[in-house]
């Protein structure tokens, strides 16, 4: 069979053909840019450089020459260059180098995933293998087998693994790891934008121990960090490993001419400006590519609609292309199959990919031409790193995001300055926490006693060390406070919640295989594991069938359906002490301490794309407490205009806007901040809005919300104003408001009261 279209046949198809065009609503075009090359290193091995040469590398782009460089003057540094521009490089030639020079010299490599943790072994055992290197590299990882354990720990030059094993596995036994800690050299972070909010406030926390235990065995390690783009790659650095860095961020890697399209579905229901499923455009624009055997990549943001997809393009081109030329991707498929498809990928015998965001980070799967997001990913820098996977080095490639009916992602399809111009994403961390602080202090204690006068990371920790003594935690002997309690700390703590008291999520889809696959914090676990709630994990669909409150147990089973739920809180919040405020227009914003006393009452069953709500059902669980950081936003005159009902209304469709904004703002996901509406705030007995960070003690948040409030009231303006329904919708007010008359202009009118 012939494929007369080629990609340029294709562009030109979306270009001009009637049923494509309309509904193309921004076209970037990036011209090709070419490689800026430096020379290679003379003092590099022979035999690494023939390995190199192999592989096609005779010259290295600048980034990874300067990167280079800064390692072997002792330098650390954070490159952040985009997708596919041979980051791995910029650490595995100077860390190999010093290794062939220095043969004891050890590093530790970590990485969030366990599937890059592999794929990233292989890379440098190929490379270690063709040099014919006496270099040991291994991961270690729950799948690592006992016998090969003691092996790694004692013979290990590159030991890869994740911040949960370093946490629970090998900073606890540190004494087992003697030759690793005595002679490392090198700590590698990869995916460094990965570490914000409350994982990253906890993995700063276990860096701390690290650097702790490298003292005790005499070492000095340098950082090496690599980030996809965001706004403050060195400051989220310099912040997680407490050490000065160095910004590496000149891209020396070519790249092809790349368009980047943004799709917008055409409206369906003009009141509710509803739009055709974003599911059926992407397998409309995706079946144009594969027929022509263009090699594809599909993101869906969960593992049921990577299966929708898969099924749908298996189905349309499989009498042209048959069913195993394309593929779906995601957490649950076995190692085995994930490197099928990987090779598959790269040598061309798979034509198409459906993944969740698991192929987002750095696995390598060759050279794509074309990559469509079923629906904005969530953070511009995913969305780089997701359109980064098509056109890898040479060639023509396509991006298309299309928009689903959802405000972020209308908001996102209708500002493409935003988008490509300003990225205001910045991850944001608090080591300092006191709730994750002392967690790791236990930790730390167990690992290695502490002595006065001693600090951990930035902060004086002889009170805490005193509480924990009088907890019975700690016992102090002279100058030194010793772990007394037989417990074994890290096992008990998840480097995922600020919560000590976690509810732990057993799915129970499989009788004979009951596994536990997560744990939550028992705030969220109000409101996203209530009975009967969809919870999802790794893309999966689970529901909740049975909540044991007293045991904190949540019993779920998997389940495939086409709606997820939100639950109603009723809330009492109470200003327990103001840090700070100032005034703006005719409002007074404050940021402070705040208790927050909130009960679950009511979940709704809301439909995926068209947001209707189907259904619902009481919510019988008992009042928590948290306290948190929170910022407020009160309004100081008199609305005659606007009271009783209509007040309320208005308060609750702003902040159903801001909702939807804020994620973008804080880099967060929208479960990490709450919105309240109060008419009446306790504190001052005014109109509030308040934005508190869902975890205790808070992680910094809500206090960039402080900072950047105007910018955020401005979008959230400017997302409903834009919005074509008539008075209001599910897309920018939300969905118990659309159906009310002068909904939306109340939202207006209160959010100018509010600038």
């Amino acid at each position: 069979m012939q494929f007369t279209k080629n990609i340029k046949d294709v562009i030109n198809q979306l270009k001009l053909g009637d049923s494509f065009k309309e509904n193309i609503v921004h076209w970037q075009t990036m011209e090709e840019r070419e490689a800026k090359m430096s020379q290679m290193p003379s003092e590099i091995d022979s035999a690494l450089k023939q390995s190199l040469q192999r592989r096609g590398i005779n010259e290295l782009y600048i980034h990874q020459r300067e990167a280079y460089e800064k390692a072997v003057m002792g330098q650390s540094f954070v490159a952040v260059t985009p997708t596919a521009s041979g980051k791995t490089l910029c650490y595995n030639l100077p860390i190999i180098q010093k290794m062939i020079n220095h043969p004891d010299t050890r590093a530790l490599y970590l990485f969030p995933t366990k599937a890059l943790a592999q794929d990233q072994k292989s890379e440098v055992n190929e490379l270690i293998e063709e040099a014919g290197l006496k270099i040991n590299s291994y991961t270690y990882d729950g799948d690592t087998p006992a016998n090969i354990r003691q092996k790694v720990r004692k013979a290990g030059h590159i030991v890869i693994t994740n911040p949960d094993m370093l946490h629970s596995g090998i900073l606890p036994h540190h004494t087992k790891w003697v030759s690793l800690f005595e002679n490392l050299k090198f700590i590698v972070i990869d995916e460094l934008h990965i570490y914000r909010g409350v994982f990253g406030s906890h993995v700063a926390n276990v860096i701390r121990r690290l650097k702790r235990i490298c003292r005790y065995y005499g070492s000095d390690p340098i950082f090496i960090c690599t980030s996809a783009t965001i706004a403050n790659p060195l400051e989220l650095a310099e912040r997680l490993a407490e050490t000065k860095m160095a910004l590496i961020n000149k891209n020396g890697a070519p790249s092809g001419k790349k368009h980047f399209l943004f799709y917008n579905p055409p409206i369906v229901n003009g009141p509710l400006n509803i739009r055709r499923s974003a599911t059926l455009e992407t397998r409309r624009l995706a079946g144009e590519f594969l027929r022509n055997k263009i090699q594809t990549i599909v993101f869906a943001r969960s593992r049921v609609r990577v299966e929708i997809l898969l099924t749908y393009l298996q189905e349309l081109v499989k009498h042209k292309l048959g069913p195993k030329a394309i593929r779906g991707y995601r957490g649950g498929y076995l190692p085995t199959e994930r490197r099928q498809i990987e090779n598959g990928l790269r040598s061309g015998e798979i034509y198409g990919v459906v993944s969740t965001n698991a192929l987002e980070l750095g696995v390598d799967i060759g050279q794509l031409q074309v990559c469509i997001m079923n629906g904005y990913p969530g953070t511009i820098a995913s969305a780089w790193q997701q359109a980064g996977r098509a056109g890898r080095r040479r060639g023509e490639s396509v991006v298309i995001m299309v928009a689903s009916s959802s405000p972020l992602d209308q908001y996102i399809i209708q500002h493409p300055d935003y988008f490509f111009n300003r990225s205001p994403e910045t991850a944001r961390i608090n080591p300092d926490n006191l709730i994750i602080l002392i967690d790791h202090l236990k930790c730390a204690a167990y690992e290695l006693p502490f002595k006065v006068g001693d600090c951990f990371g930035t902060v004086d920790i002889e009170e805490m060390l005193e509480y924990l003594t009088e907890e019975r935690l700690l016992h102090r002997n002279g100058e030194k406070w010793y772990w007394m309690n037989e417990a074994f700390p890290a096992h008990n703590i998840s480097l995922r919640s600020a919560s000590q008291e976690n509810v732990v999520i057993i799915d129970q889809t499989n009788v004979a295989k009951v596994k536990v696959i997560g744990e939550m914090d028992t705030f969220s676990a109000l409101t996203l594991l209530h009975e009967e709630a969809i919870y999802l994990h790794q893309g999966v669909q689970f529901q909740v069938e049975k909540l044991d409150w007293e045991e904190k147990k949540a019993f779920v089973s998997e389940v495939q359906v086409d709606y997820f739920t939100d639950a109603n809180l009723a809330v009492q919040l109470n200003v327990l002490e103001e840090d700070k405020n100032r005034a703006m227009g005719l409002s007074i914003i404050g940021y402070g301490d705040v208790s927050v006393r909130a009960m679950a009452t009511i979940f709704k069953k809301i439909k995926f794309e068209t947001h209707e709500n189907i259904g619902s059902g009481p919510i019988h669980l008992p009042e928590v407490e948290l306290h948190t950081s929170s910022t407020w936003i009160s309004i100081t005159k008199e609305l005659s205009h606007l009271s009783g009902e209509r007040l309320e209304q208005g308060l609750i469709g702003v902040a159903q806007a801001l909702k939807h904004i804020i994620p973008l703002f804080v880099m967060c996901d929208p479960q990490d901040v709450h919105v309240v509406p109060q008419v009446k705030a306790s504190h001052n007995e005014k109109p509030t809005i308040f934005f508190y960070d869902r975890y205790p003690g808070g992680i910094g948040l809500s206090e960039k919300i402080y900072e950047g409030i105007e910018k955020i009231l401005d979008e959230s303006k400017r997302i409903i104003e834009n919005c074509t329904c008539q008075s209001g919708c599910p897309s920018c007010i939300g969905t118990e408001l659309a159906s009310l008359d002068n909904a939306k202009i109340d939202v207006m009118n209160l959010i100018k009261f509010l600038k």
